[in-house]
């Protein structure tokens, strides 16, 4: 079940944010976090009128999806960057793709016009699934960030949510 994100969520998706954090190069921060944090954050999100999702499976959070600014200037205000993390207990579900289909439609609701992407170059299943969702890659930046002691590239992607020839 997708769902929009509540405080109550806030301790499975710190867990899920701490583990990207912990192991794997998903996520280039390296200090973990706690469920005040997560509630902070989205409260953030959300004041900013910007959704958090859950997935929700066997009566846990099993993942979580948002989108913010891409960058803090007025003339990037129809373009969102996103997240999405799913438990490494549920990977292989289909719960990314559901996340990101209900985010998608959630920017297409919003009169968003573009969607990007940014994912460390080696995260083939990440890129496998944002092109599946019809994101395009648009540039690799090569040793961008650093995380377990090697260099990372970092692949962006984007997606239009809608054909305009001009903004609104």
């Amino acid at each position: 079940m997708i769902r929009a994100a509540t405080p109550d969520d806030a301790e499975g998706i710190a867990a899920i944010y701490n583990d990207a954090v912990a192991n794997t190069t998903a996520i280039w921060n390296e200090i973990t976090v706690d469920a005040a944090n997560r509630v902070d954050w989205m409260a953030a999100r959300m004041a900013g009128g910007f959704p958090v999702l859950v997935a929700e499976a066997d009566g846990q959070v099993a993942g979580y999806a948002s989108y913010g600014p891409w960058r803090a200037f007025d003339g990037y205000r129809l373009t969102v960057e996103h997240s999405v993390y799913v438990a490494a207990g549920f990977r292989g579900r289909g719960l990314a793709r559901a996340l990101m289909q209900a985010l998608i439609a959630r920017a297409r609701a919003a009169d968003l016009h573009v969607m990007v992407a940014a994912i460390e170059a080696e995260n083939r299943p990440s890129i496998t699934l944002h092109e599946s969702l019809g994101f395009a890659n648009t540039h690799t930046m090569r040793h961008v960030g650093q995380k377990f002691g090697r260099w990372l590239d970092l692949t962006f992607m984007e997606l239009h949510l809608d054909d305009r020839p001009t903004p609104m």
